[in-house]
């Protein structure tokens, strides 16, 4: 068989301890993690970062790096399609987090301001596959909040009083721009795609002590340096039809499919990286179910099938 015929591409998901995630990637979708006590809250479903690139599982491009996919012209252009971008590397990342403790408060890099802090910019959604009752974001600034305002609270410890706390429900979506500030509250299930970043800055970690028992690094100058105080009191967004986001880095859609609807029906002939909402998608033997990411190469959904009815997520290229 060529190496360009799978109908679909699934990679081995990289695991991340947090000291805020917790065992639901065990528990709920059955995953054996690599240590029985420790807290994880990530798993890198499709990654090609240098220190996680991910690896091909199964049919006949196993065991190839996600970034070897990437950096080879002809599979560039049949896996990933004509409207790739022209970049060096794979530009996104998909990830799923389980929180069970609240994240740090924190901001992403604009692209503007990025390279002089040495970081990389990172735009990301929030896609909320579940959560518990009175979980909430932490997003964007309150009334009245401007940076001097901002600083004097990280030094009184009470940074939290500033960052407007929005609560939200399985199904609802939030995008995140880079500057903007966040925090994920406890008790959330949320699968992220995001721009290909691993830069974080923590400018407020609720005086917490990490795995280890010391405290984390906190990066106040930098986030200051980032943060938008024009973005006051944000709300979820509202899908506009299928559509949840577009923007310069991927289009990310939400489609319900009825039993025996093929995955061409929505994916069109385009690439699209594909993440299990609800219900199963069959190729073949293969099973796809809540939890699962993969990708389709353009062209190849026709022999992916919905078992009964289904939610996908689907993000492409814009």
């Amino acid at each position: 068989m060529s190496d360009l015929t799978d109908s679909f591409i699934r990679f081995k998901p990289i695991y991340q301890t947090r000291v805020w995630g917790g065992r639901l990637l065990a528990e709920r979708f059955g995953r054996d993690l690599p240590d029985p006590e420790l807290p994880f809250g990530e798993s890198w479903e499709i990654s090609a970062r240098e220190e996680a690139d991910s690896l091909v599982v199964g049919g006949c491009l196993e065991g190839r790096k996600l970034s070897e996919l990437w950096a080879d012209p002809r599979l560039r252009m049949s896996l990933f399609s004509e409207n790739a971008p022209d970049s060096d590397r794979f530009p996104l990342l998909f990830k799923i987090l389980d929180a069970r403790d609240t994240l740090s408060i924190q901001v992403h890099p604009p692209a503007s301001i990025a390279p002089q802090l040495g970081g990389e910019p990172k735009t990301e959604v929030w896609y909320i596959a579940d959560a518990a009752p009175g979980a909430m974001l932490y997003v964007g600034v309150k009334e009245g909040v401007d940076e001097a305002r901002f600083r004097e609270a990280l030094i009184s410890g009470e940074a939290e009083s500033c960052v407007h706390a929005v609560p939200v429900t399985k199904g609802q979506h939030l995008f995140i721009p880079s500057g903007r500030l966040h925090a994920i509250g406890a008790g959330l299930l949320i699968y992220e795609i995001q721009q290909n970043s691993d830069t974080t800055y923590r400018v407020y970690d609720w005086n917490r002590p990490g795995i280890d028992g010391k405290p984390r690094e906190l990066h106040v100058e930098e986030s200051l340096c980032c943060i938008d105080f024009t973005d006051v009191t944000p709300g979820m967004d509202e899908p506009e039809g299928n559509l949840l986001v577009a923007c310069e880095h991927f289009r990310l859609e939400r489609h319900a499919l009825t039993a025996g609807a093929t995955l061409e029906s929505v994916t069109q002939g385009r690439f699209a990286i594909l993440t299990i909402v609800a219900g199963e998608i069959k190729a073949g033997a293969t099973v796809f179910s809540e939890g699962d990411f993969f990708l389709v190469p353009p062209g190849r959904g026709a022999g992916l099938l919905a078992a009964g009815e289904a939610e996908v997520l689907l993000t492409t290229w814009p």
